[in-house]
């Protein structure tokens, strides 16, 4: 927009033209003489076209500028903000790990039922079901040991197929404040981060009985009943390193590499120090 010769008020030097302009700055000759002044800025408070048209332009120029102004200050706010609750989680995490105590078999293995697949992936919670017995039937377990160290392992056995079948498809660190002895609702929340579904191919290579084991009966393939039990901490580490072989995909390598290290810091394994499966399959 060309403004050389227009005519410009300014509250304080009055009547001026303007004598040169470029993208920044703006020279108008006063009777006091020639001041330059930021462009379009100064037509947001001190300066004003007397051309009425051209002057609603640059008020739009100036609001425009503005505006985007204001979205490149939000924009460097929030990342700000962002860094610092990263460094505050840090922080936090760094004494979570230094102060958990951790139980050996402190993950949760979950039988999904097909019809709650859905459910499970879009809300990213798992139920450990009711009691069955006993003065408490009919009210939620609560998952007692299930802490911000541990992983619940989402597992599915078609109707047609036999226990030796059941495969994983997938899997998520518990939410960060979550404490099983606190969960009323028997119903478990995922980390918002520490998350992953595996896809049907990737789940037909995921046989869980590869990893799990029953120690009191190492020999047995059975689930017997209940939506869930509690397992070996370092079984999801080999799962996890298994799974960063099996996916294609950077991104989710990269994530599931991250997963696995955090899984090892707040659990205290050496992270070079996994050994190879060894459930009933494998044995």
């Amino acid at each position: 927009m060309n403004l050389i010769n227009k005519q410009v008020t300014h509250k304080s030097f009055g009547l001026g033209k303007v004598i040169e302009q470029n993208d920044s700055y703006i020279d108008i000759d006063f009777a006091s003489g020639k001041k330059s002044f930021v462009f379009p800025d100064a037509f947001a408070s001190f300066l004003k076209l007397n051309d009425k048209s051209t002057n609603e332009k640059i008020q739009e120029m100036v609001r425009e500028k503005v505006a985007i102004q204001k979205k490149k200050e939000y924009e460097i706010k929030k990342a700000k903000d962002i860094r610092i609750k990263e460094r505050e989680r840090r922080l936090q995490r760094e004494m979570l790990i230094k102060n958990l105590k951790i139980h050996p078999s402190s993950q949760g293995a979950f039988w999904v039922d097909e019809q709650d697949l859905d459910t499970v992936f879009s809300d990213w919670k798992v139920s450990a079901g009711e009691i069955k017995s006993g003065k408490n039937a009919g009210k939620p377990n609560k998952p007692i040991r299930l802490n911000p160290n541990s992983v619940c392992l989402l597992t599915l056995r078609e109707q047609e197929k036999k226990e030796k079948d059941r495969c994983i498809i997938g899997l998520f660190m518990v939410n960060e404040d979550f404490i099983g002895k606190q969960c009323e609702d028997g119903l478990i929340p995922a980390h918002s981060y520490y998350r992953i579904r595996l896809t049907e191919k990737e789940s037909e290579k995921m046989p869980f009985w590869k990893y799990y084991i029953n120690e009191k009966y190492p020999n047995n393939i059975t689930w017997n009943s209940g939506k869930y039990r509690y397992f070996d901490n370092v079984f999801i580490a080999q799962i996890l390193k298994d799974l960063i072989k099996l996916k294609t995909d950077t991104q989710e390598q990269e994530l599931l590499g991250e997963f696995l290290k955090y899984f090892c810091d707040i659990n205290k394994l050496n992270i070079n120090d996994i050994p190879a499966p060894s459930g009933v399959l494998v044995r």
